[in-house]
């Protein structure tokens, strides 16, 4: 019987371990699952907005986009993640249209500025055959600090749409929350 003991010992020893961290403390951010959560964003997308306004064939064209945040938070409510998922749909446009890209730029309305987050369109991706046409992109990759500096102030940041004639912005929208 001696034999037994330590195995009975080690049996006690390891029930008591998974009682253990079964009753563990769900306070303690280590063990609390992440919250997801979201933030979005829209804007209207005007060939007036852009630096200088567009002009010519291009010109009587507009835009939506709207911008969906898919943010991983940790228990005290601060970023840990962050993507985006994007749908710009555009009318307006001469028929055969095609997008060379699209991003968010830093910038307030009037300034332009340089890419924050490219969307990864490739040039060529989307045309408008009948002038008019939409993309989505989803899971668009982003650092937690570009998504903590879109939402403490969006209105610092625009869409943009480019096309060949328009290499600089066909089409401009500040962002601003959407509920």
């Amino acid at each position: 019987m001696n034999v037994f003991k330590p195995f009975i010992y080690f049996s006690a020893l390891l029930v008591l371990g998974c009682v253990t961290v079964g009753c563990g403390d769900y306070n303690n951010p280590l063990m609390t699952p992440s919250p997801a959560s979201v933030a979005r964003f829209t804007a209207t997308l005007l060939p007036s907005n852009e630096v200088p306004p567009v002009s010519g064939t291009e010109a009587n064209g507009s835009g939506t986009a709207a911008v969906t945040f898919n943010l991983t938070k940790d228990s005290n409510g601060n970023v840990t993640a962050a993507t985006l998922d994007v749908t710009v749909s555009a009318t307006g446009f001469p028929p055969g249209t095609a997008l060379t890209a699209s991003h968010i730029h830093g910038g307030s309305a009037g300034v332009n500025g340089g890419i924050l987050v490219s969307f990864g369109l490739v040039a060529g991706e989307v045309t408008f055959p009948n002038g008019s046409g939409s993309f989505t992109k989803q899971g668009v990759t982003m650092t937690i600090d570009q998504a903590n500096s879109i939402m403490a102030n969006p209105g610092a940041f625009y869409v943009n749409i480019h096309t060949a004639a328009n290499p600089g912005g066909v089409a401009r929208g500040q962002l601003t929350a959407a509920q």
